[in-house]
């Protein structure tokens, strides 16, 4: 039995609250596309296409997220190296599908589609703070991967406790669909 479950067979508290504050990130999302759906009516609405990078970027964090798939069974079956490589593959693909979303921005505003500010579309605004807000929990996630990579370099390991694996590889799974959701949502309307 690992640590991550009691003997009760109860949900550990770090998981416990990854959950909840997953819960309360869905509604948020919930709640801004629902916004955009009803926004959308309007007479201004401006219709483009998705950069071509959010394509990529779609392929990099499903990537990252089969790369955390394995770094977690790889610290399951203790094989160090094989983690080490996975999580810190993981953490580099977080960093450029951050860098590939930027420059789709680059791409929209070249096309003369302005984001925020004057001359910007309710539609645009919308993707900008919808993606935007998608990215600043990416960026947690980042955050995340990097402390977890960090530990994985460690001469030294003093237990092998999978909890704090377990919960980033859920929050970095989650960010993952989330992009998909938001991914599709976009494409489709």
């Amino acid at each position: 039995m690992s640590a991550s479950t009691s003997k009760s067979g109860r949900m550990h508290p770090h998981k416990f609250t990854m959950w909840l504050g997953i819960a309360a990130i869905c509604m948020t999302f919930a709640g801004l596309t629902s916004a955009y759906v009803v926004k959308r009516a309007q007479s201004s609405w401006l219709e483009f296409k998705l950069p071509k990078e959010f394509w990529v970027s779609t392929l990099i964090i499903l990537l990252s997220s089969l790369t955390m798939h394995l770094a977690l069974k790889s610290f399951k079956a203790r094989a160090r190296l094989k983690y080490r490589n996975l999580i810190t593959l993981t953490c580099l693909l977080g960093l450029l599908f951050g860098f590939v979303q930027w420059f789709g921005f680059q791409d929209l505003m070249s096309r003369g589609i302005q984001i925020f500010g004057e001359g910007s579309n309710p539609s645009a605004s919308f993707l900008g703070v919808i993606v935007g807000l998608h990215f600043l929990h990416v960026f947690g996630g980042i955050v995340a991967l990097v402390i977890t990579t960090i530990r994985a370099y460690r001469k030294k390991v003093k237990s092998y406790d999978t909890t704090p694996v377990e919960v980033v590889s859920i929050y970095w799974h989650f960010v993952d669909i989330l992009w998909i959701y938001l991914f599709i949502f976009f494409a489709i309307m």
